[in-house]
């Protein structure tokens, strides 16, 4: 084989005219031969032309200064940019259409938050790249009204085209489009197919006795109100979305004026959803979708039902609607546990409203607007009777509508397809404080505490892990360099909560203290009374505790991606710095557990770091 270097200069000069060779199209040529460096020979094979005339084109570039060559024992001459770190840093997309996956080196902010629209983050490992997969409920859920928007955004995220994958996306595009339901005008509720192949084939078939009451013609059946639900998770379990146009009852009206000024993406939410009449606001904690949902109950002006996990979040939901809307105490009301108040703004636990002998007053009122708080929850089994309460218009709130069992999908086609900005989006503008999500190592304490863990097995050896004595120090290190800041501590565990409450001097708020007691101390961690409070799950889910600055996840990270969203959504507020440190046994399961659960928040443009502790302990 002729050595580059010995290649006559002649036959460039005449063929250089067929290679336009940029430095951007050099850095196009690396990414397909896979290394940060080339041969000339490798790059003709990229270019499609003879090696001669891609020798000249890298000669001729050279002469700018962007690259440079050198002879190795081990090929001819190589090619780099002479900017090599340039290389490393530049983000590059690999597409797999065949495994429908992408993989990503170095991606910005702003990539993470462009694949998340329609791509699901698999792996965040730093060292091959980030990995996503596109799945069918990812296109099927994607927040774009036209392919041609959800094509534009592939493109910009992948920074080239895809034919191929494009092409399956738009199958499934299209997939989720071939049924429908619609309001008849004699008032009953029916399914239309794209095709009567569809609706002979997939519908009658997949569908139960009764849930299809009488053909109407061969594309359109009658459905029974009571069905509806059943006949959109069935089909959706078959691989056909169902779109859900109909014109129900609002019940009476309910004129409610706001008394807050909304933020310009809030208006945009509000305005996507009054268009839609269903849908499901995802944002990060603290972007204001409890505000943007009474922005909605405004445009409405229907009365409203609103279902909410716990207590604590209902009286919240109660005093958050008369802060911020016209309304009085006497329109609004709770339904609980504590309180059995039907009104025509009407706030209730998922699990009373699922109780067969309260269902009636929930059924029997026609709701204007049902708004489902940390929707994620739709998929349970007693949860998921309230998801086939009939309302015009439905509306879903949540940080992050995943679940552990995948039943997320449940979720869109229960409810509605996401509406929401994308968290850098919010973090660049400044509306939200990005937190800084660190994951810190921790030694065992001592041998004993190791040979304890390395002798348990199942939920004793997460626990051992999770109550390693040696987080205590680091926690109060914490806290020292972060005096003055507002902080709150997760455990998953009792014992370890109370352990730390006592080392602190702090309450421990879990779901064993008293609601009253509960709701003194959070409304005193909220207008500054308190600083620092240890909580158990009670705490994730939508309870509003604005001003935290400083998270720490002290038991890995929870026991889900969705828990581990929340808990560093607590310092998602415009406060400035926010920070939310994960505490991880080294060599422990819970190292690699505490990783898995952090590539969710990547996925989400989320910065994460790994360090080791900042405390000394007796192992080292």
């Amino acid at each position: 084989m002729t050595d580059d270097a010995d290649v006559s200069p002649e036959p460039a000069i005449r063929q250089i005219d067929d290679v336009d060779l940029t430095l951007d199209g050099f850095y196009d040529a690396l990414q397909s031969v896979g290394r940060p460096l080339a041969t000339a020979s490798e790059l003709a094979r990229e270019l499609d032309t003879n090696q001669t005339a891609a020798l000249a084109a890298l000669e001729s570039l050279a002469e700018t200064g962007r690259i440079d060559s050198a002879d190795v024992a081990t090929d001819p001459r190589v090619w780099f940019p002479s900017d090599y770190k340039e290389t490393t840093d530049r983000e590059r997309a690999v597409v797999f259409p065949g495994r429908r996956q992408i993989v990503v080196d170095g991606p910005s902010q702003f990539t993470r938050a462009q694949l998340s629209q329609f791509a699901h983050l698999e792996d965040a490992n730093r060292e091959s790249g980030y990995v996503y997969e596109v799945r069918e409920e990812d296109v099927w859920s994607a927040p774009y009204d036209e392919f041609e928007s959800l094509r534009q955004t592939m493109r910009q995220a992948l920074g080239q085209r895809a034919d191929a994958l494009e092409e399956w996306v738009r199958s499934q595009w299209e997939r989720a489009r071939k049924f429908r339901l619609y309001s008849h005008e004699d008032g009953y509720t029916v399914l239309e197919a794209k095709s009567a192949d569809l609706m002979g084939n997939v519908a009658d078939r997949e569908l139960e006795d009764g849930d299809l009451r009488a053909l109407i013609s061969d594309t359109e059946a009658w459905i029974a109100d009571d069905a509806v639900a059943t006949v959109k998770r069935t089909l959706y379990e078959a691989g056909y979305p169902v779109l859900d146009t109909r014109h129900l009852d609002t019940g009476d009206d309910l004129p409610i004026d706001l008394d807050v000024d909304l933020r310009e993406y809030q208006h945009e939410w509000v305005n996507r959803f009054t268009e839609k009449r269903s849908g499901i606001l995802v944002g990060p904690p603290g972007s204001g979708k409890t505000v943007a949902a009474m922005g909605i109950m405004s445009a409405i002006e229907g009365e409203t039902l609103v279902l909410v996990p716990g207590r604590e979040l209902a009286a919240q939901w109660a005093e958050t609607i008369l802060e911020h809307t016209s309304l009085t105490e006497d329109a609004i009301g709770e339904y609980h546990g504590g309180s059995k108040e039907i009104r025509p703004v009407t706030i209730a636990t998922y699990q009373t409203a699922g109780m067969d002998r309260h269902r009636h007053l929930f059924d029997d009122r026609k709701w204007g607007l049902i708004i489902y708080d940390e929707v994620h929850h739709i998929p349970s089994p007693i949860h998921r009777r309230s998801a086939s309460l009939q309302a015009k218009s439905r509306l879903g709130l949540s940080a992050t509508p995943v679940r552990e069992d995948d039943n997320q999908k449940e979720i869109y086609t229960l409810i509605g397809p996401p509406i929401g900005t994308n968290w850098t989006a919010l973090f660049d503008a400044g509306y939200v404080a990005e937190p800084e999500v660190e994951i810190r190592l921790i030694p065992w304490s001592d041998d004993e505490a190791r040979r304890a863990y390395d002798a348990a097995v199942g939920h004793d050896e997460r626990k051992a892990a999770a109550e390693n004595p040696a987080k205590l120090p680091e926690i109060e290190a914490i806290l020292r360099e972060h005096r003055g800041g507002k902080a709150l501590v997760f455990v998953e565990y009792i014992e370890q909560g109370e352990q730390i409450a006592e080392r602190l001097s702090v309450p421990f708020v879990s779901g064993e203290m008293p609601h009253a007691r509960r709701r003194k101390l959070f409304d005193e961690f909220r207008h500054g009374g308190r600083d620092v409070l240890i909580v158990s799950r009670v705490a994730d889910e939508g309870i509003d505790l604005p001003g935290a600055e400083i998270a720490i996840a002290a038991s890995g990270l929870g026991g889900s991606r969705r828990q581990g969203a929340q808990r560093a959504g607590r310092t998602m507020r415009p406060v400035g710095k926010a920070r939310m440190y994960v505490l991880a046994t080294r060599a422990s399961r819970e190292e690699e557990f505490a990783r898995s659960r952090t590539r969710h928040l990547q996925g989400k443009g989320i910065r994460v770091q790994e360090r080791g502790a900042e405390t000394a302990t007796e192992s080292e």
